[in-house]
């Protein structure tokens, strides 16, 4: 129980990685509110910790919204007194092309929700994490925050551009008691590997030192760990959940 008594913000978390990092949160203690811009997603991920014995409830939130971050700050404090974590896990990415071929609505749109989205959330919750006397501020980057990937200009932009994020925030409040990591997965079994082609699919688990892909509950965990105090010795850093793929 390494977070019982804390209060947790999770978007993006109607699936895949946010789905468990929200599952990991409630089994380590902490009250979470699951969020997604698929209503109904996140309140099937709420009502499932709750039947497991965690305690969550749900809102949609679209992350590209500044003022639907403020509001659901707002309720979160009304509803659980506080608000001591927030992993900011929301994302999304497009089909591969080269720099030159994209539209800037490509470009606009992986942006406004994975770069822009996170700003929008981290400056809703630090003031609530200043009023609750400290807190974690998490967001999910990837193995693109750390090098380039052929045709995923705008992901791995922003991707970098996170670390960025935390980095500055970890400078600008850690003598008030806020820290902020980046977390960084590989491939991982969320599901959306089924959309690759089969050759490409069937080359992933090479691509990791471990000879395999991760689990999404090996990153929600890594999330969880991070977010306690037995990590109070971290904040700014890019942490790596990739089964060794950025050893090469």
């Amino acid at each position: 129980m390494l977070l019982k008594g804390k209060v947790a913000l999770v978007t993006g978390a109607a699936a895949g990685l946010g789905r468990a990092i929200a599952e990991s949160y409630a089994r380590e203690g902490a009250s979470v509110m699951v969020t997604d811009i698929n209503a109904e997603g996140a309140a099937a991920v709420a009502a499932a910790i709750t039947e497991s014995g965690g305690t969550a409830t749900s809102a949609r939130l679209d992350t590209t919204d500044p003022q639907q971050h403020m509001d659901l700050v707002a309720r979160i404090e009304s509803t659980f007194g506080r608000l001591d974590i927030a992993a900011n896990n929301a994302g999304i990415t497009i089909p591969a092309r080269p720099t030159a071929d994209l539209s800037l609505e490509d470009w606009e749109r992986v942006r406004s929700v994975d770069l822009d989205g996170v700003f929008y959330g981290v400056r809703a919750q630090i003031p609530a994490m200043q009023r609750a006397g400290g807190g974690v501020i998490l967001t999910t980057s990837s193995i693109a925050g750390q090098r380039g990937l052929w045709g995923m200009l705008p992901y791995s932009a922003a991707k970098h551009g996170v670390i960025g994020m935390m980095k500055t925030i970890a400078w600008e409040y850690g003598t008030e008691g806020i820290r902020a990591l980046a977390v960084g997965p590989a491939f991982i079994k969320t599901g959306l590997e089924d959309n690759m082609p089969e050759d490409v699919r069937a080359q992933l688990p090479g691509m990791h030192a471990l000879g395999r892909m991760g689990e999404p509950r090996e990153v929600g965990d890594t999330f969880a760990w991070l977010s306690s105090d037995q990590a109070s010795f971290l904040t700014g850093s890019y942490i790596p959940v990739d089964g060794g793929y950025l050893a090469r």
